[in-house]
């Protein structure tokens, strides 16, 4: 894959992860772009990369660039993403595609249009334990689905003093937990279980309907190793705390809880899933473990280790047993499917990798949830037909 070149948008938190996923997954970084021209060389010289740009359409205009990391603020995504497919550029983007269905309907027809590359950074399906978990649906070994219960929660935004562009409706759209951690959930457990949610029934929560913004910039996830003096009071009118309940196609129930105000929880995502011939769940803080659970013998831990696992989690698995893989990991392997494709010319079939109608289903479901949140009610998903 030495001769794709990508460009990388956006040097907060997630842009260098963007950086250090490619370059491990064997894909060359031309340069980055951050929100001023020294800001760009400062993240270029930080990176190690050669080019710093001082502008998005200095990035679409490099004909060395085949594929662009698009991790801006989400309000950017959009504009971004369909100029570097007009660009002929394949385009990886951050979640969430866009900020409304109106908007990922569009890039979904403009992807297929150009026949290009177009994927959304669902990078938490890539663990190994979840690939195995995803065979073993699909294989049968878990039998039928009988329900999904699990949760996303963290603890960075616990305080009325923590802030961060995520917080502000216009930056990061109406949801904020369901949208920013909540997707992720959603997307693997439609990774895992190929399940389509038809309806659901939410209740959010804004824990702190006004938070304490600090004159200047807070990356994401750094608000406890940076102390700012100066802040002013900002209205904030998006969810602290959701619980979903979930209906899906062909019978299976689930649920969901995520909070990004739970005291101790980094990052932690859990699943179970409830099959008719066995049970299984998952921990993100704790990736290469599978509980198995059985009614009429002792249940399991299966370790992570190639040697034990399944064809598919193989395939995400590059270390023997006992030499852990986690976070960075997945991003290398979501990337190596991205370009994998590329190089193949795959990606118009069945790809490997999340896509853009992958995106738009995920915004489908937002908007879903909001609208239930607001009427009180059962709400059904609209299809992801675009």
């Amino acid at each position: 894959m030495s001769s794709i070149k990508a460009a990388v948008v956006g040097a907060g938190f997630i842009g260098p992860v963007h950086v250090e996923g490619l370059l491990r997954a064997g894909i060359a970084v031309s340069g980055i772009l951050d929100i001023t021209p020294e800001k760009s060389r400062q993240a270029a010289a930080r990176l190690g990369l050669a080019k710093a740009y001082s502008s998005f359409g200095e990035v679409l205009a490099d004909d060395e660039v085949r594929s662009v990391h698009i991790t801006t603020p989400n309000r950017y995504h959009f504009e971004m993403a369909a100029a570097v497919l007009r660009a002929g550029k394949h385009v990886m983007c951050e979640k969430p595609l866009a900020m409304n269905s109106s908007e990922s309907a569009q890039l979904v027809r403009l992807a297929r249009e150009s026949g290009l590359a177009a994927g959304v950074n669902y990078n938490i399906r890539f663990y190994p334990i979840s690939r195995e978990v995803a065979q073993r649906t699909h294989d049968g070994t878990l039998g039928e689905v009988l329900h999904v219960t699990g949760s996303y929660v963290q603890d960075w935004l616990f305080h009325p003093t923590d802030f961060n562009w995520r917080v502000v409706a216009e930056d990061g759209g109406e949801l904020r937990a369901v949208a920013d951690i909540g997707t992720h959930w959603l997307d693997l457990i439609h990774s895992v279980t190929a399940l389509e949610v038809e309806s659901v029934c939410a209740d959010l929560k804004t824990i702190y309907p006004q938070r304490l913004r600090p004159k200047g910039e807070v990356e994401t996830f750094s608000g406890k190793e940076q102390k700012v003096a100066a802040t002013e009071p900002i209205r904030i009118t998006t969810e602290d705390y959701g619980c979903i309940l979930l209906r899906f196609r062909g019978g299976s129930r689930g649920s969901l809880t995520v909070s990004q105000v739970t005291a101790g929880r980094k990052n932690c995502l859990r699943y179970e899933i409830a099959g008719s011939k066995q049970a299984v769940a998952w921990n993100s803080e704790r990736p290469n473990e599978l509980w198995v659970g059985h009614r009429d013998r002792a249940n399991e831990l299966l370790l992570r280790d190639p040697s034990l696992l399944g064809s598919e989690a193989r395939r995400c698995t590059d270390y023997p047993g006992g030499h852990n893989e986690g976070f960075p990991d997945t991003f290398k392997q979501c990337f190596r499917a991205f370009y994998q494709s590329i190089q193949s010319g795959e990606f118009a079939g069945r790809p490997t990798f999340p896509t853009f109608a992958d995106g738009h289903r995920e915004i489908l479901l937002c908007e879903a949830i909001l609208r239930s949140h607001r009427e009180q009610r059962w709400v059904d998903v609209e299809s992801v037909e675009a």
